[in-house]
């Protein structure tokens, strides 16, 4: 049994079908698994934690992500929450059916039909054939996806961590499950994740990134549906410096599971990336579960903030962040860059020093702390943190830019000439990431041509670039101060943020210590 009604609508378990009036309704997913899930206790008032159990474990939801999915679900139905016709609140104790769902049978025989039946025994007969055809209807769907094996869980505790040694760890879990089964769909995304993030978090090369991308497009290739799959192919993208199509790969994975964090975090990085930092902003403050549990929403939230032009607030996210989490590679970066910005040059310093102490040490942290030394005028100190960092990540292509201008033996101009050619943008290779011009602008400056270093920054804001303290802070752009056609992309950046900031502060999700 596999068919059911609640009052004008048709139900089939089986094929996940919601009609009224042979019309179908756009009810699938997520969606259909939690209406499932309350036809088949009747009209039962079912509890936050009873519905976090039976829809969505074995990951932990709060009540507003229930709440926003039961919103969902009501506009796809058609109901009014202020006038319910199928799923009504219960304050303080979650949502129950307003009708009971009756199953749909065939004909019984005559016999049986007109076999005398008590009311109350007809009532349970029917919640008893509804539950019957919810179980039976919804058991592919479970056992598709049953409770972690100790070992997967074993290896998420790992992967949350955050750490080299520990993404390691995880890394050999995954392998050691899929050597069981190849197709443990929860392993193949564990593993191309934990891969990708060598290259993004953990200095290893591109190969890294690109085996992620490829175990994503396997499990893709076999169920087209998977969120989280295409969440997992967006950020192996990310890690390859493919900015469109890490874009459009989180968004089919938010389109498929709106109440993914994690992906809706990524996907706010982006935009700001790209300029849009009110958009950003949006996204990490309206997250549908538990902020807390999104490892980077509040270094990104002090990032958008920090852009915007609200210094104060930034200010105090970003050493919140630097105290609380020692373990996090982005807080470490991002609270001396903010010193750093704010030219406060000296405490950058210390930030650095005491960042390089704590964990796995990013490139990001050496080149900085080569441009600081270059503030002060110790040009042998910037090539050694330079060679560091391009130690860390060979393959980084602004490692390799900033350590050639400054290594011992300037670079020659037909090295500058080939390494222009090289990054130039072209119709056929775009720009992967805004910050690519500004590499280009250090190489103009190289050879003596302001003009040109000036258009390539034009074209990393055109591209969405939006730290102007950074470039008035950097020494590296310090030929440029008092050019007004710099002053001019300077402006750029004012006016764009004046109207973003004014954007979010008119906002009713902004957060609570803005003015």
């Amino acid at each position: 049994m596999s068919r059911l009604q609640l009052l004008d609508l048709h139900i089939d378990l089986q094929r996940q079908r919601v009609e009224r009036a042979g019309a179908a309704l756009d009810v699938s997913g997520l969606s259909f698994r939690l209406f499932a899930c309350l036809l088949a206790h009747g009209d039962r008032v079912m509890s936050y934690d009873r519905l976090a159990q039976e829809v969505w474990a074995p990951a932990v939801v709060s009540e507003e992500t229930i709440t926003q999915r039961i919103k969902l679900l009501r506009q796809a139905l058609g109901d009014d929450s202020r006038a319910p016709r199928y799923i009504r609140s219960v304050r303080g104790q979650g949502y129950q059916l307003c009708a009971v769902p009756q199953a749909v049978a065939e004909a019984e025989p005559e016999a049986a039909a007109t076999a005398p039946r008590s009311r109350r025994w007809r009532w349970a007969g029917a919640a008893a054939l509804v539950a019957a055809a919810v179980v039976a209807a919804l058991w592919w769907r479970y056992a598709a996806t049953p409770s972690k094996s100790p070992l997967l869980a074993r290896a998420d505790y790992y992967a949350g961590i955050g750490q080299a040694d520990n993404n390691e760890r995880a890394i050999a879990l995954y392998q050691q499950a899929l050597a069981a089964n190849p197709d443990d769909a929860a392993a193949l995304i564990g593993l191309s994740r934990l891969s990708s993030a060598r290259t993004c978090l953990y200095n290893g090369g591109r190969d890294n990134a690109e085996r992620g991308l490829a175990l994503a497009r396997q499990l893709l290739r076999r169920d087209a549906e998977n969120a989280k799959a295409w969440s997992a192919q967006a950020y192996a993208h990310d890690c390859l410096g493919d900015i469109d199509a890490a874009v459009s790969g989180y968004e089919r994975a938010l389109r498929l599971d709106p109440d993914d964090d994690n992906t809706r975090a990524s996907l706010a990085y982006l935009q700001m990336e790209q300029g849009q930092v009110a958009d950003a902003l949006r996204g990490n403050m309206q997250l549908r579960g538990d902020p807390a549990r999104v490892r980077f929403r509040d270094v990104q939230v002090a990032r958008g903030l920090e852009l915007l032009g609200f210094a104060e607030a930034a200010r105090r996210r970003h050493q919140a962040n630097f105290r609380l989490f020692p373990d996090n590679v982005f807080s470490n970066i991002a609270w001396p860059r903010s010193l750093f910005g704010a030219r406060r040059y000296d405490e950058a310093t210390a930030a650095v020093r005491e960042a390089l102490t704590r964990g796995t040490p990013h490139p990001d942290l050496y080149l900085l702390q080569g441009e600081l030394a270059l503030q002060r005028g110790d040009r042998a100190g910037a090539r050694a943190a330079f060679a560091q960092a391009l130690r860390l990540r060979p393959q980084s292509s602004l490692g390799i830019t900033v350590n050639a201008l400054y290594a011992d033996t300037a670079p020659t101009p037909t090295w500058i000439a080939q390494r222009l050619a090289e990054l130039r943008p072209s119709p056929a290779q775009p720009a992967p990431w805004p910050g690519l011009h500004l590499e280009l602008a250090m190489l103009e400056l190289a050879r003596q041509r302001p003009d040109a270093a000036v258009a390539a920054l034009d074209a990393a804001v055109a591209a969405g670039y939006r730290d102007r303290a950074y470039l008035q802070a950097s020494p590296l752009f310090a030929a440029l101060h008092g050019d007004p056609a710099f002053a001019r992309v300077l402006a750029r950046i004012d006016t764009d943020m004046a109207r973003q900031r004014a954007q979010v502060a008119s906002a009713a999700w902004k957060p609570a210590d803005l003015p």
